[in-house]
């Protein structure tokens, strides 16, 4: 199978991107701690398989977290407040739009502190056109527990369209796909 999101047509990392409040960018250095918070948050965890060990991290957290094609550190006014990831859905997985899996699928998770303000529909929305500018027609997924009301309306504003209902980590999942040309509310 070929990697297209790996084996990709768009230089990496790119130039900054910046919505009207937000920087999407590589990811540096001065990120880690946030980065740090966000996987240690329970708040963060609670729809995502739970937080992690704050110790833990210090020690497995590279310098430089990140630093792979489609991981955005997003900021705001010079702080980091979450992040964006592009990546392929993992096969073994549930809830897949092709046969053998392998989708992009579009992560991203922010600090409680900078939920409710709109930061993850803009962010994301950023992250789906730089995408879409270098993978033309190639759609991409999300996944999300349907009890994460926030993250099924920023679904919703996306484009995504619900694909499959399935089973998963104890909870019920959402499967939705996004195709480049969907308007974004």
């Amino acid at each position: 199978m070929s990697d297209e999101i790996t084996a990709h047509p768009v230089a990496w990392p790119p130039a900054p991107i910046s919505t009207e409040r937000l920087v999407l960018r590589e990811t540096e250095a001065r990120d880690r701690a946030a980065l740090i918070d966000l996987a240690a948050s329970p708040e963060v965890g609670s729809y995502v398989g739970g937080a992690r060990s704050r110790d833990e991290l210090e020690r497995a957290m590279p310098e430089v977290p990140g630093q792979r094609f489609g991981f955005f550190a997003v900021e705001l006014d010079g702080a980091t407040i979450g992040m964006i990831t592009l990546d392929r859905r993992d096969p073994e997985r549930k809830g897949h739009i092709r046969p053998d899996g392998g989708e992009p699928e579009l992560g991203y998770m922010f600090l409680p502190h900078a939920w409710g303000h709109g930061y993850a529909t803009e962010a994301c929305a950023a992250a789906l056109d730089w995408f879409a500018d270098g993978h033309p027609g190639e759609p991409v997924v999300l996944s999300s527990q349907t009890a994460n009301q926030a993250s099924m309306r920023v679904a919703a504003k996306l484009g995504f369209t619900e694909v499959e209902r399935f089973e998963d980590y104890g909870a019920e999942q959402w499967l939705g796909v996004w195709s480049p040309g969907t308007p974004s509310r």
